[in-house]
């Protein structure tokens, strides 16, 4: 049982996502000469431009960049020089790159003048160049008359020499290679050119002019800056004298000598003023409060003795202290003696006289209390006035130091500065004409002995490697745009069917088809023999149920199938009766090939009923098959073969014989071949080598699928054999038949 559709449909996507290597090496292989062929050709142009190349030379010289560099202008501390540091390296590397030391180089060595920089000898040199421009001229002078006669006159002289000297700077620039050596000082300068002695001389220069151009730049720095020094100098000269002479006038207008010691002076004075002020303050806050009381308790002696300031003063506790002994005697002795006792008497007179005394104290303490307060009063507002005196006074003197310490400040920075640009002037002064260079040359450029460019060895070889792989892209991508089936394994992987027979290319004349009876020539060996090996698959394909009608199809005309349909019908003709039916009724050809008349009945006429099945055989004596040819051209050829009519003649001729071959029409042209299909047992596609796209064959299986049809294979027609073996497409598919021992001589007419 053939298998369902989808599954070879999807068994067919699996075999296209699978990378075959070997597709590859049999699509090189076929190509292989050619690809030589391509590779040898690109290999000689290339080699031809190579020797025709001149060679270039590069010289190098070794430039080592001191990173400790001897300080002895401290000037040099204002520039911000700094050789520790890894941007120094760069900088100076960019500088051996820049346009400087190029436009130097060029000067130094005139190199505007030399063959190989000069743009006029250059631009001479390429062909046509100068008979062009004469041409230019010729035409100016005799058409533009009102233009100058003389164009290559129109620069002026410095105007062409500053053109050379600008191109030769670019030449310089662009052949010359700056290198830092990493981890170290060390910078590789290299030249190239076609002058292997100039090469060196350049690559030399370069780093002379670099140390020159450092020493000089050097020089002109400590040249400006002695100069600036000598005008800032002068200017900071004129700046302390205007700072001094201000100073003096100072001191002359304000008759200061000691400013100093006078502020000092003040500041103790005021110092003085202020505790003093402050002890009076304190003292009249007391004798304040002690005086208001006594103006509040008025003339009454008993509160003025029982104030605390009264009985707290000195002299008045030791009147009380006597007045308490006094009053403790009086005590004992009025115990012993009566009130009118003599030593009663006296000590009671001595206790009157106390107390007579401590009014006298109080009232006398009471009358300086207000003495005291008044003088406290007095002598803090005193105080205050000569505090207030004593500060403004301090304060004119500070105003005074202020403007002083301003002036003398600005004495002190003018003189600082001045010293410090007179001993910087000293030293650049007899430091001037020393000379230390940064750099120094390591290895001096020597001329190369041989050239480096063009490697032309490498390059030929690398012109041979890749133009074989041009040769094996370009033939792979010819594969890839070749739709076409032209081996078995294009059958397999393109089309997902099984290979039944393999029909090579026989020389014939163009327009023209095979001779009739090709397959009886005994010089066509090879040919026979695939004619037969077709049969044979087909035997052996159906060995339980015989194919006993098989219908010979194509996806296009042109493709063999009417060939290959004559051809099988002759095969098994000779195993069993056969009868050839041509079923395409639009375009048919099998009449014209058996060289029938026109009016010769058919198909057509066989189920339109107007012929009898007799009258349409045609039976061919030399091959033994019996042909029915399409007939007369009907008007609807496919509602003929979709007919019941048609059903039953192909039953009837199934009992007359063994085999029935049935050529139909393209499957891409009308769907005349599905419905023939339907009534065969075996479809043979046949497929022109190397011709018809898989897609439109693709499309034309797919017909047959889509009704459940099996196809039982393909025939790849018209194979150049020759040209398969070389790339050993087929091998093993014929050699096991012994077709390479068959001679081919064949040759196209």
């Amino acid at each position: 049982m053939s298998p369902p559709a989808n599954e070879q449909i999807e068994a067919k996507l699996i075999n296209t996502e699978i990378i075959d290597f070997g597709q590859y090496w049999l699509t090189i292989k076929r190509y292989l000469w050619r690809i030589i062929g391509l590779a040898m050709l690109l290999t000689v142009l290339v080699a031809l431009v190579v020797l025709s190349m001149t060679p270039r030379y590069i010289a190098s010289a070794s430039l080592l960049i001191e990173a400790e560099q001897a300080n002895v202008l401290s000037i040099e501390e204002v520039y911000g020089l700094d050789s520790s540091r890894k941007e120094y390296f760069e900088t100076q590397n960019e500088i051996l790159r820049s346009r400087l030391i190029a436009e130097k180089v060029v000067d130094e060595l005139t190199l505007y003048d030399n063959p190989l920089f000069n743009i006029e000898v250059i631009e001479a040199n390429k062909s046509g160049i100068s008979a062009y421009m004469d041409a230019i001229e010729d035409f100016a002078k005799s058409s533009l008359p009102f233009l100058p006669q003389n164009l290559k006159e129109l620069k002026t002289e410095d105007e062409v020499v500053q053109s050379r000297r600008t191109f030769a700077v670019a030449q310089v620039l662009k052949n010359t290679t700056i290198s830092p050596i990493k981890n170290t000082q060390v910078v590789d300068i290299a030249f190239e050119s076609s002058d292997r002695a100039l090469a060196a001389l350049i690559a030399n220069t370069i780093a002379d002019v670099y140390i020159e151009n450092y020493l000089e730049s050097k020089l002109d720095m400590t040249t400006k800056a002695t100069d600036w020094l000598n005008e800032s100098l002068q200017g900071l000269r004129t700046k302390l004298s205007i700072a001094e002479r201000n100073l003096a006038d100072f001191y002359e207008r304000e008759q200061l000598v000691d400013i100093d010691g006078v502020v000092g002076l003040a500041s103790e004075q005021l110092q003085q003023l202020t505790d003093q002020l402050i002890d009076a303050q304190v003292l009249l806050q007391r004798n304040r409060t002690i005086y208001q009381q006594v103006n509040q308790s008025g003339a009454d002696f008993s509160l003025l003795s029982s104030l605390p300031d009264v009985l707290n003063h000195p002299s008045i506790q030791n009147i009380k202290r006597e007045e308490v002994v006094a009053e403790s005697k009086v005590s004992e002795l009025k115990e012993v003696y009566g009130p009118k006792h003599p030593i009663m008497i006296a000590a009671n007179a001595e206790l009157n006289s106390i107390n007579k005394s401590i009014r006298n104290q109080i009232t006398v303490l009471i009358s300086g209390i207000t003495t005291e307060y008044r003088t406290a009063e007095n002598k803090v507002a005193q105080l205050k006035k000569d505090v207030a005196s004593a500060k403004s006074e301090f304060r004119k003197l500070s105003n005074l130091e202020n403007q002083r310490k301003t002036f003398q400040r600005d004495v002190d920075t003018n003189q600082q500065l001045y010293n410090s640009f007179f001993t910087r002037l000293k030293e650049t002064d007899q430091l001037g004409g020393f000379e230390s260079a940064n750099a120094r040359i390591l290895d001096a450029a020597a001329p190369p002995p041989f050239p480096a460019k063009p490697k032309k060895g490498l390059i030929i070889a690398a012109a041979f490697v890749l133009s074989l792989a041009l040769g094996v892209f370009l033939a792979l991508s010819l594969e890839a745009m070749n739709s076409g089936i032209r081996s078995v394994d294009d059958v397999e992987r393109k089309l997902g069917q099984r290979m039944l027979g393999i029909i090579p290319w026989q020389a014939h004349k163009r327009k023209e088809n095979l001779p009739l009876r090709h397959f009886f020539d005994n010089k066509q060996h090879m040919f026979s023999e695939s004619v037969r090996t077709l049969r044979t698959s087909l035997q052996l394909l159906n060995l339980d149920k015989p194919s006993q009608t098989v219908l010979v199809t194509s996806s296009v005309p042109r493709e063999g199938k009417s060939t290959v349909s004559i051809n099988l019908a002759f095969a098994m003709g000779q195993l069993s009766k056969v009868l050839l039916l041509d079923t395409d009724l639009r375009r048919p050809t099998l009449a014209k090939q058996f060289d029938l008349p026109g009016f010769q009945p058919g198909l057509s006429n066989l189920i339109a009923g107007t012929h009898t099945l007799e009258e349409c055989i045609v039976s061919d004596e030399q091959s033994g098959i019996d042909l029915i040819c399409a007939g007369s051209s009907p008007p609807n050829p496919q509602e003929l073969l979709a007919s019941e009519q048609f059903k039953l003649l192909m039953a009837k001729l199934k009992v007359q014989y063994g085999n029935i071959i049935v050529d139909s029409a393209p499957t891409q042209a009308v769907s005349d071949a599905v419905i023939v299909s339907k009534l065969c047992d075996s479809v043979v596609y046949v497929v022109r080598s190397d011709s018809t796209s898989h897609k439109i064959i693709n499309n034309g299986l797919s017909r047959f699928l889509q009704i459940g049809h099996r196809v039982d294979g393909v025939v790849l027609n018209q194979v150049d054999l020759k040209k398969a073996k070389k790339t050993g497409e087929y091998s093993g598919f014929y050699d096991q038949y012994g077709y390479q021992s068959y001679p081919t001589d064949n040759k196209k007419s």
